[in-house]
């Protein structure tokens, strides 16, 4: 019991958490020296290791000296917000890494806000102080400014602090240190993290806090036994959130090591372990002794905040690109990710179509990015956020959003939030030239506003934000300010007709391209829709000209990728999703039920 430490590590997106778990992992010598490692070795999903996020929150478990250090590696995104809350009720302790350079932002004070809430200690690791404009000294101070805004304990606030690159593998306690490795860190861990309460001699009580899913065993919880002792083939209970009893057998026992499962016969309580035997487990649920039950108070997750209509493909083109495409197909692979992913909800609106519920744009389109990889093909309408009726008000999401942009820009960025109804609360430049400035804004104001916002910065701008509160509904939110170039004919786009095209605005397509009627091809550059053909060809004639031979300079489309494409669409236009090409069209093809349905609105 003693010789067991629980630990999750916590920070900002991209501050450097999944690295510093491969240098523990490495050093720790839970690897043999001969072994070939990846990098980033916990981020094991394929679009994890492209974008260079973790999205899951995963486990690992490391030999340190006579201890086993169960750590458990959390999503940095605002959107997956769900996973973190869920691990800190399984850990003793955090670390909480902060980059050197841009010090304490949204998803930090978060994450840290939950920690503190549950009475955790945090270690705090000043990551990346290799930078050129690193800050250690300001960034300690801003944590303890945030501890301290956050109502923490006495001994919260008197937390370690190690300063750290994790990238090239080593921690100190004094910036005059030499740099070494992370043993520092391993000692950390062992000294301020407290070992886990509770008793192999109390009654059973293990908590699930993250499923997984095997084709052999079917569903798996991985749990942390707070009190007792499990054991394979053993009969136990199995208590439900909503009080429901489930009596069954534990058919496999697996514990942790490094990357490594490894089936076990026994486990005791302060350790971190997976189980199968149940196909109706879900997070938050216990498993406990039958003869005398004691389950354990249910885990709240909070509520989706956005959500969007996934649907069969009815366009021109569908089931030419995709293997799956029927509502039943969709229907089983929606309820699919459901029962692994507790942060989303699903609802059947109707024949084929299917409302899907998150935390924000990037959860869901993950999803949908996910299905298009494994041939799936379908509609996305546009996101729209979750509504709820308080006392006979009507409340909508806010987020805390914080942008950090050159000063030249800072200007027209605080105009535009501004009509999307963003009130600002703070303004700070930054040591590296940029200037700092958070705002509270609706959930809606943020939809659309990405691909505006790096324009506008010539993409020298960084924005994150984090749910902050239901409020008062506030009324329209100004979104897209122009209209769209839609097809008006069948066939392949040419590009003597595309070069006429461009002056009337921004091209998402390049010669050669199929088109359908109602298939968005560009952005207007006014605010009405318009009706274009890409597919007319020039009128060859035997009389000479003296334009005959201008070439045809086009200028490079507009790439539509998945999440540009949500963010970009209005009410009446859907993104057309198929594992070879994302399109953009209207909700009604044919252009006289567009403007009967047009007629009707108003």
């Amino acid at each position: 019991m003693q010789n067991i430490r629980n630990i999750a590590v916590i920070a900002h997106v991209d501050h450097g958490k999944t690295t510093l778990v491969d240098g523990l992992l490495q050093q720790s010598g839970t690897f043999e020296a001969h072994k070939e490692v990846a990098e980033r070795v916990m981020d094991s999903n394929d679009i994890e290791k492209e974008r260079g996020i973790t999205i899951l929150s995963k486990n690992t478990a490391i030999r340190y000296n006579d201890y086993k250090i169960n750590i458990i590696d959390t999503p940095g995104h605002a959107d997956f917000g769900g996973e973190v809350e869920r691990v800190l009720k399984m850990v003793d302790g955090v670390l909480l890494l902060v980059d050197a350079q841009e010090g304490v932002m949204p998803q930090t004070k978060f994450v840290l806000k939950k920690a503190i809430e549950l009475g955790l200690r945090p270690i705090v690791v000043v990551n990346k102080i290799d930078k050129p404009a690193a800050e250690p000294e300001r960034v300690v101070d801003e944590v303890f400014d945030l501890l301290v805004a956050l109502e923490a304990d006495e001994t919260q606030l008197d937390f370690p602090v190690l300063y750290a690159a994790a990238r090239d593998g080593y921690a100190k306690w004094n910036m005059d240190d030499e740099n070494r490795d992370l043993t520092p860190l391993f000692d950390a861990i062992l000294e301020y993290v407290p070992a886990p309460e509770g008793s192999p001699d109390n009654t059973l009580q293990t908590q699930i806090f993250t499923l997984d899913y095997d084709n052999y065993v079917g569903r798996i919880g991985i749990a942390r036994i707070f009190n007792g002792r499990v054991k394979a083939g053993e009969q136990v209970l199995l208590a439900k959130s909503d009080g429901e009893k489930v009596k069954g057998r534990i058919s496999k026992l697996i514990g942790f090591l490094g990357l490594e499962r490894i089936e076990i016969d026994e486990a005791e309580a302060g350790d971190i372990v997976a189980i199968a035997g149940f196909n109706e487990i879900d997070v938050g649920d216990t498993i406990t002794d039958p003869n005398d039950p004691q389950p354990l108070d249910p885990l709240h997750i909070e509520e989706p905040t956005l959500s969007v209509i996934f649907s069969v493909n009815d366009g021109p083109f569908a089931g030419r690109e995709g293997k799956f495409v029927t509502s039943n197909k969709l229907k089983e692979r929606l309820e699919k990710e459901m029962q692994t992913n507790i942060a989303m909800r699903l609802e059947q609106l109707g024949e084929g179509s299917f409302k899907v519920s998150g935390r924000g744009e990037l959860q869901i389109s993950i999803l949908a990015e996910n299905m298009r990889r494994e041939g799936f093909e379908f509609l996305i309408s546009r996101p729209e956020v979750v509504i709820k009726e308080e006392n006979g008000v009507r409340m909508e999401p806010y987020e805390h959003l914080v942008i950090d942009v050159p000063e030249e820009f800072s200007g027209s960025v605080i105009e535009k939030l501004g009509r999307r109804k963003a009130e600002m609360t703070s303004m700070n430049p930054m040591p590296d030239g940029t200037t700092r400035i958070e705002f509270e804004i609706p959930a809606r104001g943020l939809i659309g506003f990405r691909t505006q916002f790096l324009t506008d910065t010539k993409g020298e701008g960084i924005m994150n934000h984090s749910f902050l509160a239901y409020r008062p509904f506030v009324g329209n939110v100004e979104h897209r300010a122009n209209g769209a170039l839609i097809s008006m004919e069948n066939g392949k786009a040419l590009g003597y007709s595309l070069f006429n095209l461009q002056d009337r605005g921004t091209l998402f397509i390049k010669p050669q391209t199929e088109v359908y009627v109602g298939m968005i091809i560009g952005e207007h550059a006014r605010p009405n829709d318009l009706e274009v053909n890409p597919i007319k060809g020039k009128k060859l004639s035997n009389v000479r000209s003296s334009g005959a031979d201008d070439a045809i300079v086009l200028v490079p489309p507009r790439e539509m990728t998945l999440e540009r494409a949500m963010e970009w669409i209005e009410d009446d236009e859907l993104v057309e999703v198929t594992p070879e090409n994302i399109r953009v069209r209207k909700r009604y093809l044919d252009p006289h039920v567009r403007k009967r349905m047009e007629k009707q609105k108003k």
